[in-house]
């Protein structure tokens, strides 16, 4: 069950197979580059938040990861749209993201609400 996993976990396995996936797709290396770049900036930034100087410097690379989590389900919309993808890919990913984003916006909720940074 992916709700267990963490937000780690789930960016490694999202970027593992959204890597296999445009592998498959040939002549469509505009839409598969920056999908790649966005779904592997996810984990990245989620990973160095882990070692934030403060909530804000963590809310912040959180925030980042979020926007790139919503960039990356952009360029899954556009890879299917355009029949790059199946319909089963484009769910799995597209779904694998979801969870991402929520996890996202769940932590970024907590510790704004535990630090009083609530806007």
């Amino acid at each position: 069950m992916t709700d267990n996993k963490t937000i780690k976990e789930l960016s490694l396995e999202l970027i593992v197979e959204t890597t296999t996936a445009c592998d498959q797709i040939k002549g469509r290396s505009v839409f598969t580059n920056q999908l790649l770049r966005s779904c592997s900036s996810i984990g990245a930034n989620a990973h160095e938040a882990k070692y934030a100087q403060s909530n804000v410097d963590f809310i912040h690379k959180m925030e980042i990861s979020l926007k790139e989590c919503y960039e990356t389900e952009y360029w899954l919309e556009v890879l299917f749209n355009i029949g790059a993808i199946d319909n089963l890919t484009y769910k799995n990913l597209y779904n694998k993201c979801g969870t991402i984003r929520r996890k996202l916006i769940a932590s970024i909720t907590t510790v704004k609400s535990k630090s009083n940074l609530e806007k």
